[in-house]
């Protein structure tokens, strides 16, 4: 499992309508093979950050079932419209315990 981390800073004064886009265009993402959860997190003292959160079963899950496809092509036309900047995208792995 790879954890993506993507850090997204929203146009100010355009959150809500990022949350809204975020909201209708969620199930591109949940509903992709490969894809364990989605969460989207908001940062308290800077409101117009966002951190989006997805386990995937692989990097290549990303990029394959995902990146490559129109899913991802229909993901950017709902919430890239909000974007201050390119979000910093990076994938994770646990340490082992």
């Amino acid at each position: 499992m790879v954890l993506e981390i993507a850090l997204v800073d929203v146009q100010a004064g355009r959150e809500a309508d990022f949350v809204a886009a975020y909201a209708a265009g969620r199930h591109l993402l949940a509903t992709t093979d490969g894809c364990r959860s989605v969460r989207m997190t908001r940062g308290v003292e800077s409101p117009s950050r966002f951190v989006l959160l997805v386990e995937w079963d692989s990097v290549d899950a990303h990029e394959q079932n995902f990146r490559a496809t129109d899913r991802y092509l229909r993901w950017r036309e709902l919430i890239g419209p909000y974007f201050a900047a390119p979000p910093v995208v990076e994938h994770f792995v646990d340490l082992p315990t």
